[in-house]
């Protein structure tokens, strides 16, 4: 058995035990049984009990390997280290260190966010997408329980996913193009607040949330 379980370990400890490796051996054999039991071997693990821990299919197995780079990215900073930055310096240095995580397993994200990709699975894809921005903005000190919540949220998911994307076909040095396409969608971010002024203020043009969020996926805007 793994050093890092004990003796007899709930299938919720055999999943995070296991979850951080996965994306490694999905590059090779895919979301499936397959890197389940290779994870397994790797982390001596008994094969039995890591399918059984995994018995809700590949999206599970997905969904427990998202989870192990939030908590990973949660570790990269102290709380008096995210105090000592500004809001927009703590929200660009975690996305960026759940690139730093993601790096080694480009290909097994490449062949997660296909299957995510899917229809049937669209629902968990938002869900996740909500989940690290949620992640991202509490570590950075957010508190806001009004609309607030909501929109910080929804644009953080929006910029994170966008620059994924980027980064998933980046061959720049120490990804260049990613970093300036984060600081450029950072950017639209922090002026939102502008933005939703002109909303309530008598007389002003219209603001248009799909024309917002359209700059947001796009390099050079």
């Amino acid at each position: 058995m793994s050093a890092s379980l004990p003796e007899d370990p709930t299938l919720d400890e055999v999943r995070v035990c296991l979850a951080p490796s996965l994306a490694a051996q999905a590059a090779f054999d895919g979301w499936n049984e397959k890197a389940v039991a290779s994870a397994a071997d790797q982390a001596g693990v008994d094969k039995d009990l890591a399918k059984l821990a995994f018995n809700d299919g590949m999206v599970d197995m997905i969904a427990a390997w998202f989870n192990s780079v939030d908590e990973r990215m949660a570790e990269k900073y102290s709380t008096e280290e995210l105090g000592a930055m500004k809001i927009r310096e703590r929200i660009t240095n975690l996305v960026l260190a759940r690139l730093e995580i993601l790096e080694p397993d480009r290909e097994g994200l490449r062949r997660a966010l296909a299957i995510l990709a899917a229809p049937p699975n669209v629902p968990l894809a938002a869900k996740l997408g909500w989940g690290a921005a949620d992640k991202m903005w509490r570590l950075a000190g957010d508190t806001a329980t009004d609309y607030n919540h909501y929109t910080k949220r929804t644009l953080l998911s929006a910029v994170y996913g966008s620059t994924i994307s980027v980064f998933l076909d980046d061959e720049s040095e120490e990804y260049s193009e990613t970093k300036a396409f984060l600081d450029r969608r950072i950017e639209n971010v922090m002026q939102f607040e502008k933005i939703k002024a002109r909303i309530t203020r008598p007389g002003a043009e219209r603001f248009s949330m799909a024309r917002f969020f359209g700059r947001l996926r796009y390099r050079n805007l």
